[in-house]
């Protein structure tokens, strides 16, 4: 997401975390959090925020397409993110929204590998309300197998709708082809033939709300003007009687790849070639300098300021665009380069040009200054990210899924200060290998 920000914005937002207290231990969060846990698991991060009568209420369910660990039972979790709108016996489907429109709530959700999330941004007045409603739905979430059907019918909808793009078809195939044991094999919509077995699967999905929707594996995140004491009342009173489940899951662990994997696919329509690569790479750690050094490296080697782009895209003019950069996740994933070529001839020129950039990643060490702006913007681009209750709630929400620990953000964001060139070099290196990557090509199919 581009945010796009005025300079005195900027400059109000660097003063924001240069008078905060916090910035003197070196402190990219710059706002009070305040966590609380209930007896039966669920836990509480809020943070007051300068936003006169408006707060963000994030839910963080730490479930993911990550755990569709059953063959066959791909694409559950993007599912529930559909099922969780259905409606209980006091708030029916229509009930629900109509009061989240009396009260003016922005609300919706999302799913990715590794968490789902309900969110909303609304008036502080109606807090408590806010509260009532999601405790009912989280506790007490009601479908009869007509209605899973009808929503396993507008799942599959959705996964043709966003599988007509090329992109999403040759990453989805990237994932089957890079993966051979762990969940992240399938994407978040999950495997098509699973996707149109779902009609069938009404047992099963009354199984994985029983697992996951407990309140051991969920977070509430409050961001914005409230009272703290209130608010601890209120989820007490509402969530109190939720009662913790006791499901372990397991996740099958990815063996290292050893030889590149190259896949060619024919599109049937109209399009320009495409080329995708994914390297492994290890799991999102507050602990080690890998992962920043990955995401300095994306920066390094694949922004619009990078030689890459400028000879590939303003000079040569041989791609529409081209990115790269290495996915957060639970468990090792991948870094992925992605680019548009405007000529089929060009595939091979554009695959070597690639290639160079990543040689030289490791083994020329980048200039100091370079360095020291990258990663100067890198903070700022997060800055200017937290100036508003649900870009915060956001913010910590991406943190609080990876680890469970809102202070990771600043964990990781000092691990960022640390990395050196001679580091950079090294994970380029250790991660930037022919054996260790799969290409996807991606071209018209010839008639």
């Amino acid at each position: 997401m581009k945010v796009v920000v005025s300079s005195l914005a900027v400059l109000a937002i660097g003063v924001l975390l240069m008078n905060s207290p916090l910035a003197e231990e070196n402190k990219i969060f710059p706002f009070k959090i305040n966590q609380s846990t209930l007896e039966n698991g669920l836990r509480v991060v809020a943070v007051p925020f300068d936003s006169p009568g408006l707060v963000a209420y994030y839910t963080v369910v730490r479930t993911g397409s990550r755990n569709e660990v059953e063959p066959g039972h791909s694409g559950f979790a993007h599912f529930f993110e559909h099922m969780m709108f259905r409606g209980t016996e006091r708030y029916s489907t229509e009930k629900y929204h109509e009061v989240l429109k009396v009260m003016g709530a922005d609300s919706n959700a999302f799913t990715t590998d590794d968490w789902t999330c309900y969110h909303a941004v609304f008036s502080s007045s109606e807090l408590e309300k806010m509260i009532e409603l999601e405790a009912d739905r989280f506790m007490n979430l009601k479908y009869n197998e007509e209605g899973f059907k009808t929503e396993a019918g507008a799942v599959l909808g959705e996964y043709n709708k966003n599988y007509s793009n090329p992109m999403a078809a040759m990453y989805e195939r990237l994932r089957d082809e890079a993966f051979v044991a762990h969940t992240y094999k399938h994407t978040t919509m999950g495997f098509l033939a699973d996707i149109k077995d779902m009609p069938n699967q009404y047992a099963y999905s009354l199984k994985f709300f029983s697992r996951y929707y407990r309140p051991e594996n969920c977070i509430i995140v409050v961001v914005g003007d409230f009272d703290q004491a209130k608010l601890l009342q209120w989820v007490k009173n509402y969530y109190g009687r939720w009662t913790r489940g006791d499901y372990q899951v397991e996740i099958p662990q990815e063996p290292p790849q050893t030889a590149e994997k190259l896949v060619r696919m024919a599109w049937k329509n109209r399009t320009l070639p495409y080329l995708m690569i994914g390297y492994h790479v290890p799991e999102f750690d507050e602990r080690t300098q890998t992962m920043p050094a990955l995401d300095i490296l994306s920066q390094m080697v694949f922004s619009q300021s990078a030689p890459l782009f400028q000879k590939l895209v303003l000079q040569k003019q041989m791609v529409e665009f081209i990115g790269g950069s290495a996915q957060d996740r639970r468990d090792p994933a991948l870094f992925i380069v992605s680019t548009r070529i405007k000529s089929a001839q060009d595939i091979d020129a554009v695959r070597s040009e690639i290639d160079a950039a990543m040689e030289e990643a490791k083994s020329k060490p980048v200039d100091a200054g370079r360095l020291a702006e990258i990663k100067s913007n890198m903070r700022y681009s997060l800055a200017m990210r937290m100036n508003n209750p649900d870009s915060v709630a956001n913010t910590l929400g991406h943190f609080l899924e990876l680890t469970g620990n809102p202070d990771s953000i600043n964990r990781v964001y000092a691990m960022y200060d640390r990395v050196t060139a001679e580091d950079l070099m090294a994970v380029a290196k250790k991660y930037f290998t022919r054996e260790n990557r799969t290409v996807v090509i991606l071209t018209e199919e010839q008639k």
